[in-house]
């Protein structure tokens, strides 16, 4: 819903629209990258990139997209699919919940809507997962409605067209360019324009240092007439990260097993498996025998310091100082942990930084 006290046409009458909208599609029509999932207008494949694309750079999504859409072709193939397997098609790109929330949307999608994609805005912004952004992503590029897909980039791209000084990490600016976008947008051509958008942001219009004199729609923005495009736009900081400090515990047994514990269903890294943490708050590392002994009932033969791995999250960061702990006697585990060969492991969904931790004993 947009805000109702905000005035659109006071930034956008500024605007020639329809010189916009040729200078903007034309560039794109012209310049684009050829990235795999604009090879056609399947909502579906449109759908997983846009997904991927959240908080991951391009580069990084390209194998990622294509690996996943050899695994999981159609809808219904990824509707089927074991989550371990999805999961682990999704290993390294991080944010998992994205993987999860894909799934079980699309899962609805061939309950509900008989594999097809809506086409609707109030039903496809139903589906798990699917935010303004993404939802005006898929209407617009497979089903050509002129719908507008907001992103970071096109926050960027519009707070220096329109010379918008509001904070683009409030919620409210986003429903405002939301609503400067409806205005603009070409009618005709909605997919270009939306895409002309987003290429615009990461390849011209970049957060630093933008590209002022090749950009298609320069005589259009006043950020540039007033020549305050580098003090746009105007973002907040985020607050301060939080650091969480954990010994990580690479236990193997006298046969060449290593034991490894899958996370909760729910919260950071669902359902994801890793070797055993434990947060240095509870115990020094001298202390360690007699703590695993306690907690799980098992005997160290030796301890063997790794490197350490460091790994940051949107929110934390986890500093992990890593030992391979060598076992002796009979290990019994609990439910959710396993001991298994290192061919196993290879099939597991592991978060990026105990797949470090993994080849460091490869």
């Amino acid at each position: 819903m947009i805000v109702k006290t905000f005035d659109s046409k006071k930034y956008t009458n500024k605007i020639e629209k329809h010189a916009f909208q040729k200078d903007l599609i034309n560039w794109y029509d012209a310049e684009k990258r050829d990235l795999p999932w604009r090879a056609d207008q399947d909502p579906y494949k449109i759908w997983v990139s846009e997904i991927m694309l959240q908080q991951t750079k391009v580069d990084t999504v390209i194998p990622y997209f294509q690996n996943f859409i050899t695994s999981f072709p159609t809808l219904n193939d990824l509707a089927e699919a074991e989550e371990e397997k999805v999961l682990k098609a999704w290993e390294g790109l991080g944010y998992y919940s994205r993987a999860r929330n894909l799934q079980a949307a699309v899962r609805e999608v061939v309950e509900v809507y008989e594999s097809k994609v809506p086409d609707q805005p109030d039903l496809l912004g139903e589906l798990k997962g699917v935010g303004p952004y993404t939802k005006g992503a898929i209407l617009s590029i497979a089903y050509e409605k002129p719908e507008p897909a907001v992103d970071g980039n096109v926050m960027r791209v519009f707070s220096r067209i329109l010379a918008m000084d509001d904070d683009i990490a409030n919620q409210q600016t986003r429903k405002k360019i939301e609503s400067c976008v409806t205005d603009l947008i070409s009618h005709e051509d909605p997919s270009a324009f939306n895409q002309g958008l987003m290429e615009l942001g990461a390849t011209v219009c970049t957060p630093k240092k933008p590209t002022c004199l090749l950009c298609p729609v320069q005589e259009h923005c006043q950020a540039f007439e007033q020549g305050i495009q580098e003090s746009l736009p105007v973002k907040s900081k985020a607050k301060k990260q939080k650091s969480l400090e954990y010994f990580a515990l690479v236990f193997k047994d006298e046969n060449e097993k290593y034991i490894l514990e899958k996370r909760p269903e729910t919260g950071l890294l669902a359902n994801m498996w890793q070797f055993i943490m434990i947060d240095k708050s509870e115990v020094q590392k001298k202390q360690l025998p007699l703590y695993v002994r306690e907690k799980y009932g098992w005997s160290i033969k030796g301890i063997k310091e790794l490197s350490p791995v460091k790994h940051v999250f949107s929110h934390i960061t986890w500093h992990l100082t890593v030992l391979e702990v060598e076992l002796e006697g009979e290990i019994k585990t609990e439910a959710q942990a396993s001991l298994m060969k290192k061919e196993k492991i290879k099939e597991l969904p592991l978060p990026v930084s105990h797949q470090k931790i993994f080849n460091q004993i490869t």
